[in-house]
């Protein structure tokens, strides 16, 4: 059974406003009516439900403001409204400034009341019925869409609306809906998957092709495609990649930078196969595929069964690309692992600021998704993808990434702000063989005499995909959709440790599609 939301009101002529109050009793709620603040007050103290309050700005005693203060110390997250005749400005804004939910103008209109409650107490609910009327006649839509036949751009524009209704109807709680999304998006990722493995060899074949709208953006593309016009044009420029940033986390990012950035092109990059740092961030520093890397750079490139960092040179591989480019300027380069470099960075902002051209990578979102796998309290607290994203945002708000592009805003300068692969919640195991030296990644193997079911995507003659091979019978498998590897030995253990995490360097939109954003200060 519902029950009655209850309204505190209070007004010294509380009794002319008998009729809103009898108005809103016939809606469904109860009302009780006080004439001064201290009133309402001492009524608070003993009614422990109450849904909302309105205060008359201009009471004696008391004044609506005075009793709003009061309230918020003693019931920080309740609701009031402020009714005032008075349209000052400085009124509006103190009591704006007390985090009031509303602010009605007198003479009431008893709709206008209505409308304000409406707003309060069923915002969410009203949200969410229509985020589910919006997706049903969408989901139609998106259905017919998956039986055509689609390109690059089909590919993200779906990916987009995707991601658009995952995050309403996260918002909106509605479970039922949520899960018809998560089928639809499953079908998409097994469309994604065959679209990708028939055209990914004619892709890398054409890599140096420019202007071919029908393609997509890949990695090694997206340095020329953002940041040199920008350099060409005079522009100082911040380039900051975020480690395994999915385009997800990027619509929920984006509000936090609105007060002083505006978007001037948001597209998006199809990060390489495999998926991972090794290759799709050194193919976006180098401006290269991994195989031409491995011979224009030799001593740069580290093959998978090398010890060491495999992404320890990006700062030599970007210095070459701009030398090709026949950049002239100031230029530097800093990797960001942990919150103490974060912060040193921030404070020497006026080395970048001094710069032409910066580059910052940021691991932070790439740890917290291989934290995850590892720790259970992070498995619990990052349960799936809304939670997800929920953790990122509460990294950036309290980042050195923040105050670095706060800084930036000041300064005037653009940033273009990427990602070199996503990640996505894998949840189905299919095996696989090979000999020992066959890398560990669950969503990609490289070596020889791999074995496996047809479940994958083979790649027989990796240079011929760009890929570098370190024996003469190397060869790569990749996982599609929500699939992980498993090795035969101890395959039940291993199922329950990856089952449920995130993970790349397989073929999904959640890994390859990636934001691509151009910001200019405000």
């Amino acid at each position: 059974m519902t029950r009655t939301p209850h309204i505190l009101w209070a007004d010294d002529e509380i009794d002319l406003l008998k009729p809103h109050i009898l108005f809103l009793q016939a809606k469904g709620y109860e009302v009780t009516g006080f004439t001064d603040g201290a009133a309402l007050l001492e009524a608070l103290e003993d009614e422990r439900i109450v849904d909302v309050v309105f205060l008359d700005e201009n009471m004696p005693g008391l004044t609506g403001l005075e009793t709003l203060q009061r309230i918020k110390e003693r019931r920080p997250h309740l609701p009031c409204v402020m009714i005032t005749k008075s349209e000052e400005e400085h009124i509006m804004e103190e009591a704006i400034g007390s985090k009031m939910a509303d602010y009605l103008i007198k003479p009431l209109n008893p709709n206008q009341i209505l409308l304000s409650l409406k707003k309060i107490l069923d915002e969410k609910r009203l949200v969410g019925e229509k985020a589910m009327s919006d997706y049903q006649r969408e989901f139609r839509e998106l259905g017919m869409r998956l039986m055509d036949r689609l390109g690059r751009e089909d590919w993200e524009d779906i990916h987009k609306r995707l991601v658009h209704w995952d995050l309403e109807l996260s918002a909106s709680g509605d479970q039922g809906m949520a899960e018809v999304l998560h089928m639809q998006r499953v079908d998409a990722g097994r469309q994604f998957a065959k679209y990708v493995k028939s055209n990914y060899g004619d892709w890398m074949k054409d890599i140096d092709r420019c202007g071919d709208e029908e393609d997509p953006l890949l990695a090694p593309q997206v340095m020329s495609e953002s940041v040199k016009p920008l350099l060409d044009g005079g522009r100082k420029t911040l380039f900051v990649l975020i480690d395994n940033f999915r385009y997800d986390q990027w619509r929920a990012l984006g509000p936090a930078l609105a007060d002083q950035w505006q978007v001037q092109s948001e597209r998006m990059h199809w990060s390489i196969l495999p998926t991972a740092t090794q290759y799709a961030r050194n193919a976006i520093f180098a401006g290269m595929t991994p195989a031409r890397i491995a011979q224009a750079f030799p001593q740069w490139w580290k093959d998978e069964q090398a010890k060491g960092s495999k992404n320890a040179h990006e700062s030599d591989l970007l210095g070459a690309q701009l030398e090709r480019w026949g950049f002239k300027g100031k230029w530097g380069y800093h990797k960001i692992t942990d919150v103490a470099a974060g912060r040193k960075l921030v404070e020497d902002f006026h080395q970048i600021k001094d710069r032409d051209f910066t580059a910052v990578v940021f691991n932070f979102v790439d740890m917290l998704s291989h934290a995850r796998t590892e720790s259970e309290i992070l498995k619990e607290l990052a349960e799936d993808e809304g939670a997800y994203r929920s953790l990122t945002m509460s990294w950036f708000e309290h980042s050195p990434l923040k105050e670095l592009l706060s800084l930036a805003a000041e300064e005037g300068m653009d940033v273009v702000l990427t990602s070199d692969h996503g990640t996505v919640q894998v949840d189905n195991p299919i095996k696989v063989q090979g000999e020992k030296e066959v890398t560990d990644n669950p969503r990609y193997k490289t070596g020889r005499n791999l074995r496996h079911d047809d479940d994958v995507f083979a790649i027989d003659d990796p240079e011929a995909f760009g890929l570098p091979k370190s024996h003469l019978s190397s060869r790569y498998i990749f996982a599609q959709e929500r699939d992980f590897m498993v090795y035969p030995n101890n395959f039940n253990r291993f199922v329950r440790y990856l089952t449920g995490t995130f993970q790349h360097g397989g073929i999904s939109m959640e890994e390859m599609l990636v934001p691509l954003v151009h910001l200019s200060p405000r």
